[in-house]
């Protein structure tokens, strides 16, 4: 079995590390434009089996040539790659495990031309997307009436610094599109579209995080697949105090608009602008961090008022050197893949994780995650 791995940063880098201790995998390839990057990930996977391979990964046609004789990818490229990644595994009969969930109805538009290829495409498969979504169907198929869902998740700094409390875990420009996107969710049965920014709320985790604050965020394929199944449904990012206020004030203030504006004849979108002067406030002056997830699904029973709560403290990795980000997002995908090529996982088409591993796939996925170190807790509340 021939995997590759489309992007060699942080969170690629963990993908190809993993893989190199599969023994299913009998050749990965990592791909990236820079050699720099693939000498980086090579020196950390220390595996035979793992190789590198320059290539441009600009364009569906790009990412096709790259993909010849590949059996399974998982893509850990930027968002506006997304679609181009998924059209090329069609067009290349290869599997792929995408970690980025958005522009779903798009990616769901493509559910016969894959099945007709013979291939699986999973999208928005990390920890969010990704962990919250199927902990959320699952909570769903164990009530006969699930009346509301809440999906929370976040990565913060174990020691955050002023002025907004946060660090960047992951691409900042992806972190900034999630504060700037409309957030899809189910209201009272049907999908609605709020505000970026929207529904500002307080909610405490277990020691060393506390109190925190949300806002309302995509729900992505959550929204669309589980429509019907739930009355409401939202999903929720996490940070710390104060944190929101303050990138509302931004966004308010026009900063985070993608329209350009010209400055002294330079043309420039002021979102550009903000992600320059934003880079170094949000490096922080430590890696580690702290990844939160709660997902909570309540509802009837057999007559009798339940809830279903899975919440997961996650914190840097001081065994495998990688942040906890890195870590719960990467993962996931690559026991996706993993469970591709030991036919764990037959299907075919475009379907989302929250379809996949449900019902009697469910424990022993969250078996597996929690022996390759990402343990999640759960609790069952009776009501009244």
């Amino acid at each position: 079995m021939h995997i590759f791995v489309l992007g060699t940063g942080m969170i690629g880098t963990t993908v190809v590390t993993e893989l190199a201790k599969y023994a299913g995998a009998e050749k990965v390839t990592a791909v990236d434009i820079n050699q720099s990057s693939i000498d980086k990930c090579l020196a950390i996977a220390k595996s035979s089996r793992v190789f590198g391979k320059v290539a441009e990964l600009a364009t569906e046609k790009d990412i096709a040539e790259v993909l010849k004789g590949a059996d399974i990818a998982i893509a850990c490229l930027p968002h506006s790659l997304s679609v181009a990644a998924i059209k090329a595994a069609i067009a290349s009969n290869c599997h792929l495990i995408d970690l980025v969930g958005s522009r779903f109805p798009e990616k769901m538009a493509m559910h016969q031309q894959a099945q007709q290829a013979g291939v699986l495409i999973v999208p928005g498969c990390g920890v969010a997307p990704g962990i919250t979504n199927f902990l959320a169907a699952q909570g769903i198929e164990l009530l006969d009436e699930a009346q509301e869902a809440v999906l929370a998740c976040g990565g913060v700094p174990k020691y955050p610094d002023p002025p907004l409390g946060y660090q960047v875990v992951y691409r900042l420009e992806s972190m900034l599109d999630l504060y700037t996107k409309p957030a899809t969710i189910i209201q009272a049965g049907k999908i609605v579209e709020l505000a970026p920014l929207s529904g500002l709320e307080e909610m405490s985790f277990p020691e060393p995080v506390g109190l925190c604050e949300t806002v309302i965020t995509d729900a992505h394929s959550t929204a669309f697949m589980l429509q019907g199944k739930v009355t409401n449904l939202v999903e929720r990012t996490v940070r710390y105090p104060g944190h929101w206020n303050k990138m509302r004030v931004l966004s308010e203030l026009g900063f985070l608009d993608d329209a350009q504006i010209s400055i002294q004849d330079i043309a420039i979108s002021p979102k550009s602008f903000a992600e320059k002067i934003l880079a170094p406030k949000l490096s922080g002056h430590s890696i580690e961090d702290i990844t939160v997830l709660k997902v909570e699904v309540s509802g009837m029973k057999q007559g009798i008022q339940k809830k279903h709560t899975w919440e997961m403290i996650d914190l840097y990795d001081h065994d495998r050197k990688i942040t906890s980000m890195a870590k719960t997002t990467a993962i996931p995908a690559m026991l996706v893949a993993q469970w591709i090529a030991d036919k764990k996982i037959l299907e075919t088409g475009v379907i989302p994780i929250e379809n996949l591993i449900v019902r009697e796939r469910f424990q022993p996925f969250l078996t597996e995650l929690a022996h390759l170190g990402i343990e999640i807790g759960y609790k069952e509340e009776i009501f009244g």
